[in-house]
């Protein structure tokens, strides 16, 4: 089916499809590894707070190939692919590619500094020693499936030792780029209320903030991650654009 010239598969933008199978493959890896190697894929490659035991530089890529189930996976490839594609023909290849990082690694950053406040206000509240000792067995301790009963240490402990996966911040930037490119084309959400794309972008990044914001949705989903991938790809399209007007070029 797949060497058929005309077959959907091979009609993906290229750089949209491979990533979509990459991410498609890690996921099945990381069902494999526990079984076959023992090894947590998703501890390993998922993105930990820079101070944490688990922190590893590869991490700020390889945590944009890891899911936490087939359900985030399935939605982001979905939003990738209905996105990706556009964005990469719209761009090219290379520059494609370039911004899809870039808007992943700056999910990434946004996700460390919101961290960073959040575990510097708990680390004042609670005494030296017991901070030192979050820091040398907490990880360890939520290997095990548990954590400190105390309210303060638990959530320091997973705020420092849990992991980020997932593609959303990269997709999300694709999301804020096709509105900005496209502003009037309609999007139907659930596949049934129409909206123009500059709308969708807006309502989708204010919603965004307000779960931030609040935190009490309860849906252990990083949304400032999700705004850092929106901001950096803000930025870097206006650069481009800023670029390409100096040039006396054209940026869609």
């Amino acid at each position: 089916m797949f060497n058929s010239r005309n077959s959907f598969f091979n009609n993906i933008p290229f750089i949209t499809k491979n990533l979509i199978l990459i991410n498609i493959l890690m996921w099945f890896a990381t069902i494999v590894a526990p079984r076959a190697f023992g090894m947590d894929l998703t501890d390993v490659l998922g993105l930990h707070y820079f101070a944490s035991q688990g922190f590893k530089p590869i991490q700020i890529i390889s945590y944009m190939f890891m899911h936490a189930g087939f359900d985030h996976l399935f939605f982001n490839m979905f939003a990738l692919f209905m996105f990706g594609g556009v964005i990469e023909q719209a761009f090219g290849r290379k520059r494609f590619l370039t911004f899809y990082f870039v808007c992943g690694i700056g999910a990434a950053a946004v996700q460390m500094l919101i961290l960073y406040f959040q575990i510097q206000h708990l680390q004042a509240e609670l005494p030296f020693d017991v901070v030192q000792k979050i820091y040398t067995e907490g990880a360890d301790l939520l290997a095990q499936n548990y954590n400190y009963t105390d309210v303060a240490m638990g959530k320091l402990n997973s705020l420092l030792n849990s992991d980020m996966v997932g593609a959303s911040g990269a997709v999300f930037g694709l999301l804020l780029a096709f509105g900005m490119l496209f502003p009037n084309q309609q999007i139907y959400i659930y596949f049934l209320l129409p909206l123009k794309a500059k709308w969708f972008v807006i309502l989708y990044g204010l919603l965004e903030f307000f779960f931030g914001v609040s935190n009490n949705s309860g849906d252990n989903v990083a949304h400032f991650a999700h705004l850092g991938g929106m901001l950096f790809g803000f930025l870097l399209l206006m650069w481009w654009r800023w670029e390409a007007k100096s040039n006396n070029n054209k940026l869609l």
